[in-house]
């Protein structure tokens, strides 16, 4: 793994960091994936297309997930694009130690990673690559396979909250 990260120079205040960055919409994924019949995942809010030759994908995660290193060595992941009105699914799945998939319906993509209900597209992918980054990782990955599942708006973090796009 690289490690990018440099000792600062300066000093950014971490509340005007967030409050700044936090002017900048994201959309919501919930990256899954399965460990024998055990499913596992977690909540991302930087979520990002990175080539179209190869195609990658790629997502931030905190160094201090306990859910990405399980992730990690299955080699393969699935990111599920939430949509509107799927704010309770983000927050299950961005908790820590609850079973995030309690009432939570679901199917094995052809990686056979979990594909939840209702989300509006899954991209399934082969970890291609991790690079550390901070306090967080960037993960790289290969898409094996996508599909859109409905139209309809997406689930978007703005200023600190949820927020509809309109």
């Amino acid at each position: 793994m690289t490690d990018i990260s440099e000792p600062d120079r300066e000093t950014v205040d971490e509340a005007h960091f967030r409050q700044v960055l936090g002017h900048f919409p994201t959309g919501v994924a919930v990256i899954t994936s399965e460990v024998g019949s055990t499913p596992l995942g977690l909540a991302v809010g930087s979520f990002f297309s990175v080539s179209l030759e190869p195609p990658l994908v790629g997502f931030c995660v905190a160094a201090t997930s306990r859910s990405w290193p399980r992730i990690r060595e299955t080699g393969r992941f699935c990111a599920n694009v939430l949509a509107e009105g799927q704010e309770a699914l983000s927050r299950a799945f961005a908790s820590s130690g609850a079973d995030k998939y309690q009432g939570v319906g679901w199917r094995p993509s052809p990686l056979g990673c979990p594909v939840l209900t209702d989300v509006l597209a899954w991209i399934d992918c082969k970890i291609e690559g991790e690079l550390s980054a901070g306090d967080h990782a960037i993960v790289l990955g290969r898409v094996a396979g996508l599909q859109v599942e409905r139209e309809g708006r997406p689930l978007v973090f703005f200023r600190g909250g949820y927020a509809g796009m309109t």
